[in-house]
């Protein structure tokens, strides 16, 4: 088993960073052929999804949508301000599991990994563990 925590450095509020490559490294650095891979984000206001990485205007889209599902002020008693944030990162949840094929992520044609920022900008972490097959 192997576990890797990353960073990542956010630059907007609202914000989808496609982390594909670099989860996909850590795979090749440690020479994994089959298994799976789990990425865990240790935040309350970030999140992550795999999704469309062809097109930008999905992230964008994504995020106008979760803005307007959650909205920032919407009479929120959390004293921090950040409410949103939690629910959206709620949203999407904490966690994805991808399997991995001949040392490669098993995603689809168009798929990618997205780091979701809902409370930026900050710098952030990310937790890769991965259980090689035998």
């Amino acid at each position: 088993m192997i576990n890797k925590t990353l960073k990542i450095k956010t630059n907007k509020r609202d914000e989808m960073v496609d982390i594909t490559n670099m989860v996909q490294r850590v795979i090749e650095e440690a020479n994994i052929k089959n298994g799976l891979c789990t990425i865990f984000i240790p935040h309350t206001t970030a999140g992550i999804t795999i999704n469309e990485n062809a097109d930008p205007d999905v992230k964008r889209d994504m995020i106008m949508e979760l803005n307007k599902i959650v909205p920032f002020v919407d009479g929120y008693q959390h004293i921090e301000g950040n409410s949103a944030a939690h629910i959206k990162s709620s949203i999407l949840g904490f966690t994805q599991t991808i399997i991995i094929s001949n040392s490669r992520l098993l995603l689809g044609t168009w798929q990618g990994i997205y780091f979701c920022e809902f409370d930026g900008p900050r710098t952030r972490k990310f937790i890769v563990n991965i259980v090689a097959e035998d």
